[in-house]
């Protein structure tokens, strides 16, 4: 009797346990695997594998004991311990069950985004996968690479093919190039291929480079051949290279020969020079002479320095000159200094010094605040 009971439990367990697994692949299949554009075939080797390899270690399991050998374990057992054995799974049972739970999740992970693909075949990048798009997306994939290419002919960047230009673009791109070559004779730059200018061209781009020099030449920047310049042209460079030495001087930027200045000019720099200082002094900065300050100056700059000395004081700033202070802000900082000091003992909150408390404020603080 026993053995019958465990045979029949042992040929139903064989016909579960395929029956649950492949039930479970066919669930996860129809609802995760299918989607509105596309099959996934890699999810569905993904549950052909998990099925097989769920199946393979059952047989195997089941062909290493012999049925002789499963009865005679049968029937040495007590009745209930075989009855909570057949209400338990295996580990390797335990295991594939794991292994078909988590299965979805390693499917969504794997199933691709055509969204992601589309977007990777019209940049040309290498993981677009053409064989995933649909007749209309291959379209616009083949149209978005010819702009791409068209592109790239035009600007001389990335891979051009012209055989795959139509008659517009390859003229579109003709011009293109024939402009950039004058542009960049125009502006001495490289490439440059003189060959394919006419005549008149060259002319315009050797009045442009001449220009171009000049330019270099008044802002002194660039190379400069001055024997070239005509006499106009050389009396401009100078002027142009004296304002230059003056605006130095006068703003105080890079070296200034005061030996080179015109009178009038000597007095503009002067000027500016004492004006530079005394914003300096008034803003505490550490090129102020005040040696060099007019007696209404120097008033002026010691008005404004004490006040924002005082201010810094009272702020509790790091710039502060206790030295700096007169005897009524000296007794101002002082007496606010007292009043918060008496506030923090009395209500318990920031630094409290009871020392320094009136016999009349520590009388007045609560018991339970000091």
């Amino acid at each position: 009797m026993t053995g019958s009971v465990s045979s029949r439990r042992l040929r139903v367990f064989r016909l579960v346990v395929p029956v649950v697994a492949a039930l479970s692949v066919v669930w996860v299949a129809c609802s995760i695997l299918i989607p509105s554009d596309a099959f996934p075939w890699m999810g569905v080797g993904w549950a052909a594998l998990a099925l097989s390899g769920a199946l393979w270690v059952r047989a195997r399991q089941n062909s290493a004991r012999s049925m002789a050998e499963v009865l005679q374990g049968v029937e040495s057992e007590p009745v209930p311990a075989v009855a909570m054995k057949a209400r338990r799974l295996s580990p390797p049972v335990l295991g594939h069950v794991a292994w078909l739970m988590l299965l979805p999740t390693l499917l969504l992970a794997g199933a691709p985004d055509p969204s992601s693909n589309l977007s990777a075949c019209k940049n040309g990048w290498p993981s677009c996968e053409p064989s995933r798009l649909t007749p209309a997306e291959a379209t616009a994939v083949a149209v978005a690479g010819r702009a791409r290419n068209a592109w790239n002919c035009r600007n001389e960047l990335g891979a051009c093919d012209a055989s795959k230009l139509t008659e517009a673009e390859a003229i579109a791109v003709a011009v293109a190039a024939y402009d950039r070559n004058l542009s960049n004779c125009k502006a001495a730059y490289n490439p440059c291929d003189p060959s394919r200018l006419t005549r008149s061209e060259v002319r315009d781009v050797a009045l442009a480079r001449r220009l171009q020099e000049l330019t270099y030449c008044k802002d002194g920047i660039g190379p400069c051949d001055a024997a070239t310049f005509t006499d106009v042209e050389a009396a401009d460079v100078a002027r142009a290279r004296r304002e230059r030495a003056v605006s130095r001087c006068r703003n105080g930027l890079g070296t200034c020969d005061h030996g080179d200045l015109t009178p009038v000019e000597a007095r503009e720099v002067a000027s500016a020079e004492r004006q530079r200082n005394t914003s300096s002094c008034r803003n505490g900065w550490d090129d102020c002479d005040r040696s060099k300050l007019s007696e209404g100056e120097a008033a002026e700059v010691a008005l404004i320095v004490q006040a924002r000395n005082a201010l810094d004081c009272k702020e509790g700033r790091d710039s502060c000159d206790y030295s700096l202070l007169s005897r009524s802000e000296a007794q101002a900082l002082n007496n606010a200094e007292r009043a918060r000091n008496y506030t923090a003992c009395l209500n318990r909150r920031g630094y409290c010094d009871s020392s320094r408390l009136t016999p009349s404020e520590a009388a007045s603080i609560p018991p339970e605040a000091r």
